[in-house]
């Protein structure tokens, strides 16, 4: 179950909170020289911040390097340093914390990333052979891993460069000017992802949640998952059936989990199947070195060989 602390009791130590954190010391309404004070959500949101931004901007990302982003808990000086940012990055409807404390603290001072992008349908995938009935009818919003698609991403480099803009109109041209640059960055990208993934063996790719439909969707692979859009959700016996069966019929020779949860399950259905149980980053938190672009092409190496790519 996801827990959080409570933005009713967290507002009660804005007082004493407000001088606490990173977030709270820059100032609100930046101008001149000054940089304008940026919290984001998670990982994904600080990268595209930090390459828009640059130096006008100070990033602070609400979860910690290691930390599941679901399952975020805001300290009271987390929640009072949201009242002092400038803007707050976030995908409403991932991190329940981060929006009941952007409801309460900085509505007016908040991009919905989700909000800018066209969002696949939050239900659980029914077009893959053996799919689990127990997801039909799993209605979400939309899926909000729209970050693993990297044209996505650019498209919400330019919304977060607008609103930098509008906060600083004479910074406006730069802000903008590092989006294009990131965008180009991104597009990059997404043609090496087309090119590596265009002439494969398999196309199907088992994951142990449903985290990867905007990457599949991106680039003609068919998703299977063990479990629904949240790491928490947890596979049944049945869906675990189904899904081996199917592994097998496909030949499937890898099976992917994600480093910021339990390995478990998948290496228990990898072994079943007669495959590999790797690891393929959501990028929901930093990667150990490099940044967002160099770990997808990371992932993209692994995925090359996990389909038998030529």
């Amino acid at each position: 179950m996801r827990r959080h602390l409570p933005v009713a009791l967290a507002v009660t130590a804005l007082a004493a909170a407000a001088c606490g954190g990173s977030t709270s010391e820059a100032p609100t309404g930046a101008s001149g020289d000054a940089p304008l004070a940026v919290t984001v959500g998670f990982y994904p949101y600080e990268f595209v911040a930090q390459r828009v931004g640059g130096d006008d901007v100070q990033v602070t990302n609400l979860t910690a390097p290691g930390a599941e982003p679901h399952d975020l808990e805001l300290s009271p000086q987390q929640v009072a340093g949201l009242s002092e940012t400038d803007l707050v990055v976030y995908a409403r409807g991932f991190q329940p914390a981060v929006d009941e404390a952007v409801e309460q603290q900085a509505q007016d001072r908040a991009l919905d990333v989700l909000s800018a992008v066209e969002l696949l349908d939050g239900v659980h995938s029914e077009e893959e052979e053996g799919a689990d009935e127990e997801h039909e009818g799993e209605e979400l919003e939309g899926d909000p891993h729209v970050w693993l698609d990297p044209t996505r991403l650019a498209t919400i480099a330019g919304a977060v460069a607008d609103r930098l803009g509008e906060l600083d109109p004479d910074r406006a041209e730069v802000f903008e000017r590092r989006a294009v640059e990131l965008s180009a960055g991104l597009k990059e990208l997404d043609g090496d992802m087309r090119e590596g993934l265009s002439d494969c063996e398999r196309k199907q790719i088992v994951t142990s949640h449903d985290a990867f439909g905007y990457l599949a969707a991106a680039y003609g692979l068919e998703q299977v998952s063990l479990a629904g859009l949240s790491p928490e959700d947890e596979a049944s016996p049945k869906r675990l059936a189904e899904v081996a069966t199917y592994a097998k019929e496909k030949g499937v020779t890898t099976v992917f989990f994600e480093e910021l949860v339990s390995p478990k399950v998948a290496q228990s259905l990898a072994r079943e199947v007669g495959a590999e149980a790797k690891v393929l980053s959501p990028l929901e938190g930093p990667p150990e070195s490099g940044d967002y672009l160099s770990a997808m092409r990371t992932s993209l190496e692994s995925l090359r060989t996990a389909l038998g790519c030529a």
